[in-house]
């Protein structure tokens, strides 16, 4: 699983709280609004991001035994 880089942003309070009625109108966390904007406002200035594979969510298949004859 790959993990995401963390790092402390400090906001204006002005530009966090429009941030957060934008996020609450698209259905997303903070935290996604902002990746959302970076790309749009990256991809406008032809910075292209390649999207990393998203982790797999729930159980890990079963993996069969290699030494049983169910056949």
């Amino acid at each position: 699983m790959t993990a995401k880089k963390a790092f402390a942003l400090r906001l204006d309070p002005a530009l966090h709280d429009a941030v957060q009625r934008l996020a609450d109108a698209e259905l997303r966390s903070v935290n996604a609004e902002i990746e959302v904007l970076l790309r749009e406002a990256l991809g406008r200035r032809g910075v292209k991001v390649d999207r990393t594979a998203p982790a797999r969510r729930g159980r890990p298949p079963a993996q069969a035994d290699e030494g049983s004859d169910d056949a």
